[in-house]
């Protein structure tokens, strides 16, 4: 019995735990001995003497009835671009191959402080900066549910890793759904928090040992179960001890039960096309709601997809220009000063954005939170509770593939994310949800937006949709 705990949710794992079915020495070397057989590339780092004297620690703990926290003893794996004190952080780059960080990220810290063990660091592309998971330290990591296809990035080691059973939950971050994509492709629940509720100092590419991160990037975590998420949240919200932190943070409880829910689904923009299996997902998730009592319109978006883009767009580039050394910078300067004024390429736009005026942020700053207001009137004064949309245009695109098709025709590489990037640069709460397979039995998931400090509405209707749907792991075998 102990043996199919591995693929078991991280909840189920930790009840073992509590009853003494198994110890966290036991529970580890499981979970290690999975990632000894896998194939899928998905494990990177390990230190297992270092995990296994945490696991030691953790029984031992439990023998004293000294708890220390909601994830005692239980075996994680994190993601490459979190530092992690004691155990080699690379990010994916060859600059950092033998980057061995003193401290630990704060998300980190929080997790290791509620008992976490920590296994292992999944892969990630160079400086998280690809939607493939590939880099020349590790190669490439294979979906669980299809070797051919991507498992998306840059957090497509802790997705497949998770899909694969290697490890009940991992830390991944999101800047521009890169969290939230992966879990679509492998299958799994992936939640991008309110933005500020996790801290990101820590986080690669951000040089190491910097203070400050992203105004965007944010930590969160992907598990095989909605209450797994609900875990590892009340974990990563609760300050270490080295935070100094004089207070905490109790999010609400779901707004109300789920057959007096209001959801609104936003199915369909010509700016970002999903294909034809994707939307019957999304159809029938509707008819399972609407069976349930839950009240489900249609909608046409709070916000305008391509303004809202391109503003995320610039954002985007102008947050990720600090992590870029002064060489770079002088170089993108002057690109961007040799640019013909009617150029309106996408190279164009890049480096205008990378090397726009301390006056233009501001003024792009000033629009972001005009939109924020835009989406709070929506769910305050619309009485929405939830907003559905697509988790992506389609299922998982071939490996390595730099162009995406939907349905025949031939998109923007960029656009696996569009529906993902409407809530980034506002800090929104969304959750990917797996709902089912597409036609060649690769995953389908969709994407869950609720207002600031919503998490725990989005979470109970998961936890809803998967009583009735079931999840999308079984039949893993790689």
């Amino acid at each position: 019995m102990t043996t199919g705990l591995t693929h078991q949710p991280a909840h189920l794992q930790l009840q073992a735990l509590e009853r003494r079915e198994i110890s966290s020495r036991e529970l580890l070397d499981l979970h290690l001995a999975r990632i000894d057989a896998s194939h899928v590339n998905a494990v990177v780092t390990r230190d297992d003497g270092a995990a296994r004297a945490a696991a030691r620690a953790a029984d031992e703990r439990r023998a004293r009835n000294e708890s220390s926290g909601t994830l005692d003893g239980l075996p994680l794996t994190i993601k490459d671009s979190f530092e992690t004190a004691g155990l080699r952080t690379t990010s994916g780059a060859e600059d950092l191959a033998d980057h061995v960080p003193a401290r630990d990220a704060d998300a980190v810290a929080r997790l290791r402080h509620q008992g976490a063990v920590i296994m292992g660091k999944t892969n990630t592309p160079a400086y998280c900066q690809d939607l493939h998971t590939d880099n020349s330290l590790f190669g490439r990591t294979l979906n669980p549910h299809d070797p051919e296809r991507t498992v998306g990035g840059s957090s497509g080691g802790p997705a497949a890793a998770v899909a694969a059973y290697l490890t009940p939950a991992d830390l991944g971050s999101d800047l521009a759904g890169s969290l939230r994509l992966p879990a679509h492709y492998c299958g799994v629940y992936g939640l991008r928090p309110t933005h500020g509720l996790v801290p990101a100092r820590g986080h690669i590419p951000r040089p190491p040992g910097w203070i400050t991160s992203s105004d965007m990037v944010t930590p969160g975590p992907l598990a095989r179960h909605p209450r797994d998420i609900d875990l590892l949240l009340d974990a990563l919200t609760t300050p270490s001890p080295a935070e100094n932190s004089p207070w905490n943070v109790k999010l609400p409880t779901a707004r109300r039960p789920i057959g007096r829910l209001r959801v609104a689904v936003w199915a369909e923009d010509e700016s970002c096309p999903v294909d034809r299996n994707s939307a019957d997902a999304l159809a029938a998730l509707e008819l399972t709601l609407a069976s349930a009592g839950v009240s489900v319109r249609r909608t046409v978006g709070p916000v305008g997809f391509a303004d809202s883009l391109r503003l995320f767009e610039q954002l985007l580039h102008a947050t990720t220009t600090a992590a870029s050394d002064d060489d770079a910078g002088a170089a993108e300067l002057a690109a961007a000063r040799d640019l013909p004024e009617d150029d309106a390429s996408p190279r164009a736009a890049f480096l205008r954005h990378r090397t726009q005026t301390h006056r233009s942020w501001l003024r792009a700053n000033e629009e972001r939170l005009r939109l924020r207001g835009t989406w709070h009137r929506f769910f305050a004064d619309a009485g929405h509770d939830v907003l559905i949309t697509p988790a992506a245009p389609t299922a998982a695109i071939p490996a390595g593939s730099r162009s995406l098709t939907v349905d025949g025709v031939e998109r923007s590489f960029f656009d696996q994310t569009g529906w993902a990037n409407l809530t980034s640069h506002v800090g929104l709460p969304s959750l990917v949800v797996p709902v089912g397979r597409n036609v060649d039995g690769l995953p389908l998931g969709v994407q869950l937006v609720g207002p600031a400090y919503s998490e725990r509405t989005l979470l109970a209707l998961a936890e809803y949709l998967a009583l009735r749907q079931g999840g999308v792991t079984e039949g893993i075998s790689l």
